[in-house]
């Protein structure tokens, strides 16, 4: 046991930040501790840390890194506001994060290194159950947690000032040479301005999803004689070219209007970098058609025939494709219309059925759009899903394949999930695209289902 010590906690000299320009760690070698074996692990965890492809990953890196240059079993890292949020653990179980997330932020693992300075600082706790000048519910949580010491540094830049602290944590009493603090205080000066582009990256991302979230209905209508359901898996913003939708609209004469669609990336030659804009114009194409199904939803026909003019007039570069119902709940009838869209299922007692809406071009891909509307009326208990073609794309090879897949999916579901429109959406997605999202995908997975009572 070491004796009892002070907090020490120092601000480090200024170094001058490495640039990689011409290199991922161009620079780094020359100001490591000296040793060519130092340069040599310096250069192999900055490399790793720069093919990291987000803000969790980089999180990790940083924290993977600095323990094995330091020799600690387990560590903890935190950003400011402008990041996550939400400390990431190192050897850390849920309960243990928990535990130290409980310790307040002037006595715990980052005292003093979150503030307003953008030199970097070191906190070094040498014995976590004898230093007088460790919290009381620090110490606490380090006795529950089996932490004997605790050696802790700022990720900061000059432009930004401070961005993140990390932590790493040794079970027993313990003081890391001067040549470890020295490697990983380098590798954290290197780190910083890589987190301040994760960062930054992880801000806009979180922001399109926001957009993209505020442009779907918040709420379905609550409409007498009907039950709704929906589902809406969207793509990764790095991958995603185009943007999905799904409303329904509760209309003046007692009708119910739904419609599923897609909207195209923005143009020819258009790639994943698009998805903010697809994700935009999505939101201004739904709000026009909320508009035209209260002026004459009756008629679907005519509500994506104005779709279509506003469409080639104000965004002439993109397509779209639609499928646009009314719906007489009392009488249980059903008028629609398809847009180059995937054809809507009926889902009964005996089975499951498409409802064949004529084959028709996208919306803006023809000089006039037309095409014929089709009228049915449902039986009690009926259940009718509107989807998107991400999800037929998702379960077959081919796109006809993926939706005789899905309409197999509707017909076998049990029939206490068939009563339920909301664990009929459940099931088809989680039966064709599985409980978790695909972070490769490249559509959106949209399911609308409505059920006559």
């Amino acid at each position: 046991m070491t004796d009892a010590r002070p907090l020490h906690l120092t601000a480090a000299e200024p170094a001058p930040l490495p640039g990689y320009a011409t290199g991922p760690v161009l620079g780094l070698q020359d100001r490591s501790a000296g040793r060519p074996s130092d340069s040599t692990s310096l250069y192999e965890h900055a490399d790793l840390l720069v093919r990291t492809p987000d803000l969790p990953a980089a999180l990790a890196a940083v924290l993977d890194s600095g323990a094995a240059l330091l020799g600690a079993r387990r560590g903890l890292i935190t950003t400011t506001g402008r990041g996550t949020g939400r400390p990431v653990g190192l050897g850390l179980d849920r309960a243990g994060l928990g535990a130290l997330e409980t310790v307040p932020a002037d006595h715990g693992p980052f005292a003093g290194l979150l503030g307003s300075p953008a030199r970097s600082g070191r906190l070094l706790i040498e014995d976590l159950a004898d230093d007088l000048a460790v919290g009381p519910r620090f110490r606490e949580v380090a006795a529950q947690l089996g932490l004997g010491a605790c050696f802790a540094l700022t990720l900061a830049t000059e432009q930004d000032g401070p961005l993140a602290a990390a932590a790493w944590f040794y079970d027993e009493p313990a003081r890391p040479d001067e040549r470890l603090q020295h490697l990983a205080q380098r590798y954290c000066e290197f780190a910083a301005p890589v987190l301040a582009r994760q960062l930054a990256a992880d801000r806009a991302l979180r922001a399109t999803r926001a957009l993209r979230r505020s442009l779907l209905p918040d709420h379905l209508p609550v409409v007498p004689g009907v039950r709704l359901a929906a589902r809406c898996r969207p793509a990764g913003l790095d991958h995603s070219c185009g943007s999905d939708w799904y409303d329904a609209i509760a209309l003046p004469d007692g009708s119910l209007g739904l419609t599923v669609g897609s909207v195209s990336a923005d143009g020819p030659g258009a790639g994943p970098g698009s998805a903010a804009g697809a994700a935009a114009a999505m939101g201004r194409v739904r709000a026009a058609l909320r508009a035209y199904a209260v002026l004459e939803g009756e008629d679907p026909v005519s509500v994506l025939g104005d779709l279509e003019l506003l469409l080639k007039t104000t965004e002439p570069a993109r397509s779209a494709t639609a499928v646009y119902a009314c719906v007489q709940p009392a009488e249980r009838r059903i008028a629609l219309a398809g847009a180059g869209h995937c054809p809507p299922v009926l889902v009964g007692r005996h089975g499951a059925e498409f409802v064949e809406t004529s084959l028709s071009a996208p919306l803006g891909m023809l000089s006039c759009w037309e095409a014929p509307g089709v009228e049915l009326t449902a039986e009690r208990g009926d259940v009718l899903v509107l989807y998107t073609e991400g999800l037929a794309r998702r379960c077959g090879p081919t796109l006809h394949a993926g939706q005789a897949t899905l309409r197999r999916a509707a017909a076998d579901a049990p029939r206490d999930v068939r009563l339920d429109p909301d664990r009929l959406c459940g099931h088809l997605l989680e039966t064709l695209a599985g409980a978790a999202p695909d972070e490769g995908a490249t559509d959106d997975l949209v399911l609308l289902a409505v059920r006559f009572g």
